[in-house]
């Protein structure tokens, strides 16, 4: 009878099954197990599941098994770092325990076996019964072992070769080899041995077992080993015949997200767990290599194991551990600030020099939810010149375009960068026949270059590679038509594609936006705001730092450590709002910490600075500061007084105002109806929406309809994903809040006016006051939330008197800019999309900005500009954004663009005001310990060097324009440089001193 190939090969896999029952030739139990130093017995469940538990046991080899083949199967029942430890002589061995990782090689014939658990899977699942459920050794028959893995590799091979001309002589040359075995068939062993196979243990009731099956007779197992040795000659017989196609590089990986579904103390034992198996199958397999990014979990290894990361630092001395990826961690690239970005690379490059003698060339955010445009030029200033990701393989509506590309950033740099799609598990790769087969056949860059990569391990949990995965990489070397496959460096792979010509490599342009994941933008818009404020505080308190410096005061101390704190939380299972409850609570106190440790700063500075200033007859005057690169209007708050005034603060200055000049701008007016000073005027509707948002200078009134309408949501319900996901179809159920509970005046001085309304939404409470400054062109709108629903999102939309085919988008040291229509689909997808501190809508001659003070979820279509509030997913959060947060938004309408209007100083005004404070015996006028001048720029920051010789000034242009830019330091300063994010000399071509985008940095040196 003639079977069909799939026939043929369901036969195969019938038999490898049954083949690899014969695998352990004789087992012997583990037993006499501690919990937590008291009996436990095996199936037991433990006592205690929460925390860290231990198991203890001593195990011993029969003197007639092999050491080299025996191996440790053990299942706690939990996630574990194992420890073996031999009598007498011997190095201990540590390995990570989890389901993948269950089987380990034996340290001595006597040990001890100690175990560190959590009642936990790699996921974070808790495991609601957790059991010691297996505990033996094996004395494994090897020639078993290797020949029904490499039957099943050719099954899997053929599998997912399809109708590829080779198939029919695989499936020949494993059924040639299960003729060739001489098997046993003695019931009672027979039995015993295949009681574990699927069928079997359907049925009713087995008969009694044998306790220690026999295994293979020495007949039976050189029948064995023949059958593979002539296995292997067809293999190579048919790899002549059919020779493999296409080059993969397998970089061994365990991609550890730093906080996810667990929390960080969870993440410091998984690090140990999975560095420490890396390490062990670095002595069996010598050609084994692997990779791991993130400067963090090194230097955690370090302060928790440093005997651990000893071995890591051999390890990378000898080329089988390559340190990756350049940056403290893996951040979000959407919403930090890119002086955020400078810092993740600054610290993580130093860190990597300092402790490994390495410096990174490639940028590794295999996870990331999208790409900002700012990285290129900023990794390249890194010293990074490639980029690996494969998230973008999973936009949902259009697919990438390219797999190696060039990335051009905003300013016009590139980087290299290569991202793969790999079927089984993506970056948490394997190196069986469907991965690489896979992998391969959806490389479209090889048309011009003859390798891809693949990440092989377990991970995001972590666990990394398995010993199967080399296995079955060694097995394959043999194997016909499959892609070659070969232990590489990451970055040696990436010096392979250099060597393409640039005029060969494709070009991506821009942002690189996932369509998917959108709502990471709003969940956790608590912990979102704490990080916004966080950064800010920091670098204002090393500017105001450095500003008394330059004027005579002590260097400026590090604030390393607080930027760590806020690195750590920009990572991208933190920052985006996608993690459980527990990271959270973490994540603000350590946010709230960095942003005391700013604020403390800035209120030091603030001091040093005043002690500095020229000494006079001012009594209780006020010392105002600019941190920033562009004049600014006094407006602060002092002792919880509001000051707003015609005076400006030049550009990095300091102004000592006395108290006969403190008159505030004149014009400003409140009713319940109406806000209203000598720039703009608001108008309300009885339902507390914005009537008319009026721009006095320009004669125009900037709305289309009411104004800073809110929506709630009810059917924020992704289909996957929740904390991560919105739905296109969110706004097809949206409720306006149009009633209140109160509405009244609760401001009116000359200086600055308001109004509040508050409004119910169910359990939950919200309420807006209207702000308006004398001397402010925009509406600010304080928000505070008391927030109890769930799977609820909260929106404010506003229509404008705009017209215009695009909207402008901060984004990091830049701007973005989008389409406001849905031509295509590439428009469509975009419905939700990132911004930071601003959004804006303009057309020749006027526009209208949305600014925010910790917001990052926008949409622009048409002429209604959006921005979401808050979110209520409830996994893996069920009381994400649950209480009280508060932040501000706000309405500007303005002359010209977005640039032309100061839509930009504004935007930083509403997130980093003016610092103040009283001073008596002073003297009034303006100190400008810098002078800038030239075309408008931003502050990156203004810092102390690494080295201590130094400051380091970074600007970067944000529109697109070039110019002239001049800086002037206060005598007995000079400036040097130019320098890199590194804070190295670098060589720039002639020009404008400041080109479109362009982030520059110098030296400041005291003469």
């Amino acid at each position: 009878m003639s079977l069909t190939l799939q026939q043929r090969l369901a036969r195969i896999d019938v038999r490898v099954e049954e083949l690899g029952f014969w695998r352990e030739r004789e087992t012997v139990a583990v037993d006499g197990w501690q919990f937590n130093g008291a009996p436990i017995a095996m199936g037991g469940f433990w006592p205690k599941k929460d925390g860290t538990v231990t198991f203890d046991a001593a195990a011993a080899i029969p003197d007639h098994w092999s050491l080299e083949d025996t191996r440790l199967l053990i299942d706690v029942g939990g996630e574990s770092l194992i420890t073996l430890t031999p009598e007498g002589d011997g190095a201990e061995k540590r390995f990570g325990l989890d389901p993948f990782h269950q089987e380990f090689p034996v340290p001595g014939r006597r040990f001890r076996i100690h175990v560190d658990a959590v009642a936990r899977l790699p996921f974070g699942e808790p495991v609601r019964e957790p059991r010691l459920t297996r505990a033996h050794l094996a004395w494994i028959d090897q020639p078993v072992h290797e020949l029904a893995l490499l039957l099943r590799q050719v099954s899997e091979a053929s599998h997912s070769l399809g109708d590829h001309e080779v198939v029919p002589h695989l499936i020949t040359a494993a059924e040639q080899t299960f003729a060739a075995l001489d098997w046993p068939s003695a019931t009672q062993d027979y039995v015993a041995r295949t009681a574990p196979q699927h069928g079997q243990q359907k049925i009713w009731q087995l008969p009694p077992l044998k306790a220690n099956p026999e295994g293979l007779r020495q007949d039976h197992r050189a029948s064995v080993q023949r059958a593979l040795n002539d296995l292997r000659d067809r293999l190579k017989g048919l790899k002549a015949r059919y020779p493999q196609q296409g080059n993969l590089g397998i970089t061994g990986h365990a991609h550890i997200d730093l906080a996810w579904l667990w929390p960080y103390d969870e993440t410091r034992r998984k690090a140990r767990r999975t560095f420490n198996t890396a390490l062990r199958l670095m002595e069996r397999f010598p050609d084994f290599v692997f990779n791991q990014s993130t400067a963090a979990y090194y230097a955690q290894i370090e302060e928790d194991d440093p005997a651990l990361f000893k071995e890591i630092q051999a390890a990378v001395k000898s080329g089988q551990w390559e340190t990756i990826g350049g940056m403290w961690v893996e951040p979000d690239t959407n919403m930090p600030t890119g002086e955020s970005f400078v810092r993740q690379i600054l610290y993580g490059q130093r860190y990597f020099e300092e402790k490994f003698g390495v410096r990174h060339r490639v940028c590794w955010l295999p996870d990331c939810f999208g790409f900002s445009p700012a990285l290129p030029q900023l990794l390249q200033q890194g010293g990074m010149d490639s980029f690996f990701t494969i998230k973008v393989n999973w936009s949902e509506t259009n697919k990438f375009p390219h797999d190696l590309f060039q990335w051009e950033g905003l300013d016009g740099s590139r980087v290299l960068a290569h991202t793969f799609d790999n079927p089984v598990r993506g970056y948490n790769g394997s190196t069986e026949p469907e991965a690489i087969l896979g992998t391969w056949g959806n490389f479209r860059g090889k048309a011009i270059h003859d390798e891809s990569l693949l990440a092989v391990g377990y991970g995001d949990g972590g666990g990394g590679v398995t010993p199967e995965m080399l296995e079955r990489q060694a097995q394959l070397a043999d194997f016909p038509a499959v892609p070659s496959l070969k232990p590489v460096r990451v970055e040696d792979v990436f010096a392979r594609m250099h060597a393409v010509p640039a005029s060969e490599v494709p070009v991506w342009q821009g942002e690189i936006y996932l369509e998917l994941h959108r709502a990471t933008l709003t969940t956790q818009s608590h912990t979102k705001r704490l990080h916004r404020h966080a950064e800010r505080a920091l670098i204002t308190a090393e500017t105001v730092a450095s500003l008394a410096n330059l004027l005579g005061g002590a260097r400026p101390e590090s604030l390393e450590n607080a930027w760590r704190k806020v690195l750590k939380n920009e990572f991208h299972d933190i920052l985006p709002g996608s993690g459980i409850r527990e990271i959270y609570e973490d994540a603000e106190r350590e946010l709230g910490e960095a942003l005391a440790t700013g604020l403390a700063a800035q209120k030091d500075g603030l001091a040093a600075l005043v002690g500095r200033l020229p000494k006079g007859d001012a009594r209780n005057a006020l010392v105002v500061v600019n941190p920033d690169l562009h004049g600014r209007p006094v407006r602060v708050e002092v002792d919880g007084k509001p000051i707003a005034l015609d005076a400006t603060v030049p550009a990095l200055g300091i102004s000592v105002i006395g108290d006969e000049n403190l008159a505030p701008t004149a014009g400003l007016s409140v009713s319940k109806q109406k806000l209203e000073n000598s720039l703009i005027r608001v108008t309300l509707n009885p339902d507390g929406t914005l009537a008319s948002l009026y721009d006095k200078r320009n004669g125009r009134e900037a709305l289309a309809g009411r104004g800073n309408q809110l929506w709630v949501y009810p059917m924020d319900k992704p289909r996957n994903w929740d904390a991560w996901d919105l739905e296109d179809d969110y706004a097809a159920h949206g409720l306006e809040l149009t009633s209140f509970e109160s509405f009244e005046v609760v401001e009116d001085t000359p200086h600055r006016a308001a109004i509040r309304i508050v409004r119910k939404f169910r359990d939950s409470t919200i309420t807006q006051t209207l702000q308006l400054w004398a001397n402010a062109p925009r509406l600010d709108i304080k928000t505070d939330l008391d927030w109890h629903d769930r799977r609820v999102l909260l929106r404010t939309q506003t229509p404008v008197d705009v017209r215009s085919d695009f909207a402008t988008f901060e984004c990091a040291f830049g701007v973005v800019r989008r389409s406001t229509h849905n031509n295509t689909s590439w428009d469509e997808a975009r419905f939700e999309v990132p911004a930071h501190r601003f959004a804006d809508l303009s057309e020749p001659g006027f526009g209208v900005a949305l600014l925010n003070n910790g917001k990052y979820g926008h949409s622009i279509k048409g002429n209604l500009l959006g921005l979401s509030l808050l979110r209520a997913p409830i996994y893996p959060d069920p009381l994400a954004d649950e209480g009280e947060q508060s932040f501000v938004y706000s309405l500007m309408p303005h002359a010209g663009s977005w640039n032309e209007g100061g839509v930009r100083e504004e935007a930083l005004d509403l997130n980093q005001p003016l610092l103040a404070t009283r001073a008596s015996n002073v003297a009034t006028g303006t100190q400008a310990p810098i002078a800038v001048s030239g075309i408008a720029a931003g502050l990156g920051g203004l810092k102390a060097s690494e080295d201590g010789n130094a400051l380091v000034l970074r600007v970067y242009e944000p529109a697109g324009g070039r110019g002239r830019f001049e800086i002037v330091p206060k005598d007995g300063w000079l400036l040097s440089g130019p320098v890199n994010i590194l804070e190295e000399a670098v060589d720039r071509a002639a020009g404008p001193d400041l080109k479109p985008f362009e982030v520059r940095s110098w030296l400041l040196k005291q003469r």
